[in-house]
């Protein structure tokens, strides 16, 4: 089953050298979800073919423009195409208002309801939950509130081997039981053992979503031994300062976070706009940690 990210934008505050502020489509199990609608998402999201009225939960780290300024334009784009199912917005409180009134003075009433999911900044909290997947915050330490999203997959059930089934005639109404782990009594008392009958199911997948942030271990035991990271990277090494006066991280630093993580791979973008070339910034970060890769914009990230 599917489990990847699409980078649609990977820019800083200023859209620059044909980079587009933070938006990323996480697609889990053919379910499109996006975290941060920087301005131009609506266009990415056309120019890399992906079908945004299958997106039914939007996710926004915090207010800074260049994390939500087109969503209006994509809510906008979606009402005017008849949309009629429901969004799910989770959010910081007050976009509410910035959403309210910029369709008070259009005189737009949309199409389909918003549900607005409100995040508290302070205290990280699961905020959606199913049978096969669990989005809890990360609180990261930014200028104001934000918060990053942690992606997890529910443990997944045993997989039955159709051949021992057949060999042992199993019957259909214990296979539930075997998929949790049971163990097999048949008609003469005969104890056949699950690992004859099931095999281990797939280790369940795990992203993080590190938006805005300084360099801060309080994040370390929520994203530890998780699949795949995006950190945010601003600046190198050298504007360690100025990352510290703006509350953003260092390339070196998204990677230290990633090696004291344990994770498996990491992504870093957000970069400054001070920076056309990219590869001293992915350099530094792989001296640290080197399963390390450039938030490039189009690219897809699969996690197996």
């Amino acid at each position: 089953m599917v489990f990847e990210v699409s980078i649609l934008g990977s820019s800083s505050a200023t859209p620059i050298y044909q980079r587009h502020p933070t938006a990323q489509v996480l697609n889990i199990h053919e379910r499109f979800f996006l975290v941060d609608c920087g301005e131009g998402t609506l266009i990415q999201l056309n120019r890399y073919k992906i079908k945004f009225h299958r997106i039914n939960h939007i996710f926004i780290s915090h207010l800074h423009g260049d994390h939500y300024l087109g969503l209006l334009g994509l809510l906008s784009t979606m009402h005017l195409q008849g949309r009629t199912i429901p969004i799910h917005l989770y959010c910081q409180a007050p976009l509410k208002e910035i959403i309210d009134i910029q369709l008070k003075y259009s005189e737009t009433i949309l199409r389909f309801p918003i549900h607005y999911h409100m995040l508290d900044p302070k205290n990280s909290a699961v905020i959606m939950e199913d049978d096969d997947l669990e989005v809890s915050t990360i609180i990261l330490n930014h200028r104001i509130p934000c918060t990053g999203f942690l992606f997890k997959e529910k443990p997944r059930s045993r997989k039955l081997q159709k051949d021992k089934l057949q060999k042992f005639n199993v019957p259909i109404s214990v296979y539930q039981d075997l998929k949790n782990g049971m163990d097999y009594t048949d008609e003469f008392g005969k104890v056949i053992a699950n690992s004859e009958l099931t095999t281990d199911p797939k280790n369940a997948r795990s992203y993080a979503f590190c938006s805005d942030t300084c360099y801060d271990e309080r994040i370390l035991p929520q994203i530890s031994e998780i699949d795949l990271l995006y950190h945010e990277a601003t600046f190198l090494n050298d504007k360690e300062e100025r990352a510290k006066e703006t509350f953003h991280s260092t390339a070196a630093q998204a990677a230290t976070i990633a090696k004291k993580a344990n994770v498996k791979r990491l992504i870093i973008g957000h970069f400054s706009a001070r920076y056309k070339n990219l590869y001293p910034l992915l350099d530094e970060a792989k001296e640290v940690f080197p399963e390390t890769t450039l938030a490039m914009e189009g690219d897809v990230f699969s996690i197996l």
